[in-house]
């Protein structure tokens, strides 16, 4: 088993495979691709190009990036608003990202600043900016492992800062930190042929104004998640888990009907 590991995506991806070296690099080429259209930081990217657009402005995306935003209203209507991209002003606004020269526009909870259109192209539906992390770390996994697959490569395991799959004919060990002492491990398990993805708090909670603020928003309040909790899911597909982390982590809820439309289970810690 090889292993190699880059910077994308605001973390470190690591690849461990049953293959030769050259097969990492499609892999990784992929998680670049994903970083290089999704990133909210670079005025090329997909989501910025997005964000910049006037009220009304029909964009044609990069299908990758488009499959991402349908997902998103996917979730946001199966959540009933929890998970929603519009976040952005709000995490610019508590510096949780770093705001573009442009002024924010004003966050409204509950908003849908886009509609999904053929042909790899949306509508602007309203001022606001979008923000992709809480799904594109989750996707590029996910593209990660379709390239390793097509290279013919058996068995694997890509890791995007703790937002992982594996693949093949053997069981990964998997820990899961402790969400009220993060430098301990509170439960291990084995995963098989699944995604598996965490969310919490912990990292990035700060003070901001008098206030505790994470990277974490209640899309329908517009709340920030700063609780001790961390929720993990099991679901086939990455991106699929990645966003449900945030559905359970707002909602408390293990049993919240988004899991069961994408074949996924949760747990509390």
């Amino acid at each position: 088993m090889k292993q190699r590991a880059q910077p994308w995506l605001g973390t470190v991806v690591s690849i461990a495979a049953d293959c030769e070296y050259e097969a990492f690099a499609p892999a990784f080429e992929a998680v670049a691709l994903v970083h290089r259209l999704m990133s909210f930081h670079d005025a090329d990217s997909d989501i910025s190009r997005f964000n910049r657009a006037p009220v009304g402005a029909c964009l044609r995306l990069h299908p990758h990036t488009w499959q991402v935003l349908h997902l998103a209203t996917q979730m946001q209507a199966a959540s009933d608003g929890i998970f929603n991209l519009a976040c952005a002003p709000r995490l610019a606004g508590w510096r949780v990202l770093p705001a573009p020269a442009s002024a924010a526009p004003a966050y409204e909870p509950q908003q849908a600043v886009f509609q999904c259109l053929e042909h790899d192209t949306v509508r602007k539906l309203r001022n606001g900016w979008i923000d992709a992390g809480g799904v594109a770390k989750g996707y590029a996994v996910d593209l990660a492992v379709a390239a390793l697959l097509q290279g013919d490569v058996t068995t694997g395991c890509v890791n995007a800062g703790g937002d992982l799959r594996v693949f093949g004919d053997r069981d990964w060990p998997v820990s899961v930190r402790d969400p009220r002492n993060p430098q301990r491990t509170h439960t291990q398990l084995l995963l098989r042929n699944e995604s598996f993805a965490t969310s919490a708090s912990y990292f990035s909670q700060r003070e901001f104004e008098g206030q505790q603020v994470s990277a974490l928003v209640d899309g329908r309040s517009g709340a920030s998640m700063t609780g001790t909790a961390s929720v993990s899911v099991r679901a086939p597909c990455c991106a699929n888990a990645d966003a449900l982390t945030k559905v359970v982590l707002v909602s408390l809820d293990v049993r919240h009907p988004a899991l069961s439309q994408w074949q996924a289970s949760a747990f509390i810690i």
